[in-house]
C-alpha cells in the first residue's frame, strides 16, 4: 500500500514553488503573446490583401504542423545563439526559459489566430458595413466593433486554449527547465517518492484545470442567458 508522506511535499515546498512560478510565467507569456500576435494573424487572414493572407496562412500552417516538443528543442538550440548575438544577454539570464517562452508564444499565436478568425467570421457582414457607414477605417472598425464582439463570442474557447497551454508547459522538461512538473519529478527521484510526487503534481494540475473548466461553463451559461 502506498504511504503518502505529506512532510516530503512540505519540505520541498520552496523548490515546488519556484517551479510553479516558472510554469506561471511561461503560461502568461504564451497567452499574452499568443493572443496579441494571433489577433494580428487573424486580421491578416480576413484581409483582402493576398500578401497578408498568404503570410498568415503560411505561418499558421507551419507552426500548427510542428510538434511542441520538437519546437522546444529547435528553439533551445537556435534561439539562445540569436538572442546572445543580437541583445548581448547577461549570463545570469536563463536561456532555457527565454527559449521556452519564445517557442510557446510563436506556437500559440497560430492556434489563437484560428480561434479569433472564427470569431470574426462568425459576425454578420452588417457589422463591417455599419463601421464603414460611420466613416471608420479598417483598423478602427476592428478595434471598436469587430474584435470586442469576436472576443466576447469566443471567450470560452479562448479560455479552453489557455488550459491547454497550462498543461503543455510540463513539456519543457525536454530542455531541462525546472518547471513545477519537472521539479516534482526530480524531487521524487531524489527522495524515492516518485509516485507520491507525481500524484501530488497531478492533483495540482487537476484542481487548477477543473476550476478553469468550471469558469468556462459559467461563462457559457451566462452567454446563453443573454
Amino acid at each position: 500500500m502506498l504511504h503518502f508522506d505529506f512532510s516530503a511535499i512540505w519540505d520541498a515546498r520552496l523548490i515546488l514553488a519556484t517551479g510553479a512560478w516558472i510554469t506561471l510565467k511561461i503560461t502568461l507569456v504564451a497567452i499574452a503573446s499568443g493572443v496579441a500576435f494571433g489577433t494580428v494573424l487573424a486580421m491578416c487572414m480576413v484581409s483582402h490583401l493576398k500578401v497578408l493572407q498568404s503570410f498568415a496562412r503560411s505561418y499558421i500552417t507551419l507552426f500548427r504542423a510542428i510538434p511542441l516538443v520538437m519546437l522546444l528543442l529547435w528553439f533551445f538550440l537556435i534561439v539562445p545563439q540569436v538572442l546572445k548575438a543580437v541583445f548581448d544577454l547577461s549570463p545570469s539570464i536563463d536561456i532555457r526559459l527565454v527559449s521556452a517562452m519564445v517557442a510557446f508564444a510563436m506556437l500559440e499565436s497560430a492556434f489563437f489566430a484560428e480561434i479569433i478568425r472564427a470569431g470574426i467570421l462568425g459576425l454578420s457582414a452588417g457589422q463591417f458595413n455599419a463601421a464603414r457607414a460611420l466613416g471608420m477605417s479598417t483598423l478602427q472598425a476592428f478595434r471598436y466593433i469587430i474584435l470586442p464582439q469576436a472576443f466576447k463570442a469566443m471567450l470560452p474557447i479562448l479560455l479552453t486554449q489557455c488550459i491547454v497551454i497550462f498543461q503543455d508547459t510540463s513539456l519543457v522538461y525536454v530542455i531541462a527547465l525546472g518547471d513545477f512538473f519537472s521539479n516534482a519529478v526530480r524531487i521524487g527521484e531524489r527522495d524515492g517518492t516518485v509516485v507520491q510526487m507525481l500524484l501530488f503534481a497531478g492533483l495540482i494540475y487537476w484542481v487548477i484545470c477543473a476550476s478553469l473548466s468550471g469558469l468556462i461553463k459559467l461563462l457559457q451559461l451566462r452567454a446563453h442567458r443573454v
